[in-house]
């Protein structure tokens, strides 16, 4: 439900941008480049940026800013009622043991895939990846997965709203291409992305799916494409990849029955 513009707070939206405006590549950030990228006066940050550190969420050294662990507490109610990491958490580690190659599950946000959980074996991408961080659905495997789930409408939505960027040489960036890509991953029920994210990468992904069937998370595996062949990864990693999400999905089902 959306609320309407009488029930809008605007203060607390502010409030959650500035929160937003932290992220890997700019964990620490003065009042006036916070400014910059929410779209506040400086001051208007400023006064934020005072008031988290008053909460706790932010520390300051009196010239710049930084989240603190606190800001964990904001999506662990969520998660925690999801139990997904808990769950997904023991697979995941069974699957890396299984074919020696990191392993994740995401969820949907906005436009964005975000991690939450992850069991990683080495290294293979220039950005690190954590719990909570997010990248493009459209440049991924995962994403492609979720949003496969989408409703026509929904989906139609999505795809006028973003604007794909040339991450790398191989990113797919018309609404058809993406169209297809997506199509293509509901009707394999898994995805394969190669070096649309980051060159060198491969991907694929499978949806996990809530008690009534619905896509609520998506599992996958990241591999350096000199390691596999496109053979090796449908021969060899797909079908481990699949026993996980089918075993993630069971233990969900089981787990909302029990509630």
């Amino acid at each position: 439900m959306t609320a309407g513009s009488g029930d809008h707070v605007q203060s607390l939206a502010r409030g959650l941008a500035v929160i937003r405006a932290f992220d890997a590549e700019h964990p620490r950030q003065s009042a006036s480049e916070i400014a910059s990228s929410t779209g506040l006066s400086r001051p208007a940050a400023r006064r934020f940026l005072l008031t988290l550190a008053d909460l706790g969420y932010v520390r300051s050294d009196g010239t710049v800013f930084w989240l603190t662990p606190r800001v964990l507490d904001l999506g662990y109610s969520y998660l925690s009622s999801l139990s997904l990491p808990e769950i997904a958490g023991p697979h995941l580690e069974a699957l890396t043991a299984r074919v020696h190659e990191s392993a994740s599950v995401s969820i949907l946000d906005g436009d964005d895939i975000v991690y939450v959980a992850r069991v990683p074996v080495s290294r293979i991408m220039a950005v690190s990846i954590t719990i909570g961080t997010r990248f493009p659905a459209y440049a991924t495997s995962m994403g492609r997965v979720l949003l496969a789930d989408l409703s026509p409408a929904d989906l139609d939505e999505h795809l006028e709203r973003v604007s794909p960027v040339a991450l790398t040489e191989h990113t797919k960036l018309t609404t058809a291409e993406l169209r297809d890509a997506i199509e293509r991953a509901r009707l394999d029920g898994f995805c394969i992305v190669e070096e649309e994210l980051e060159l060198g990468l491969r991907s694929l992904a499978a949806p996990v799916h809530g008690r009534d069937g619905s896509v609520i998370a998506a599992v996958n595996i990241s591999t350096q494409s000199a390691r596999y062949s496109l053979d090796a990864v449908r021969g060899d990693l797909l079908p481990e990849l699949l026993k996980a999400a089918s075993a993630m999905t069971a233990d969900l089902t089981r787990a909302s029955s029990a509630l």
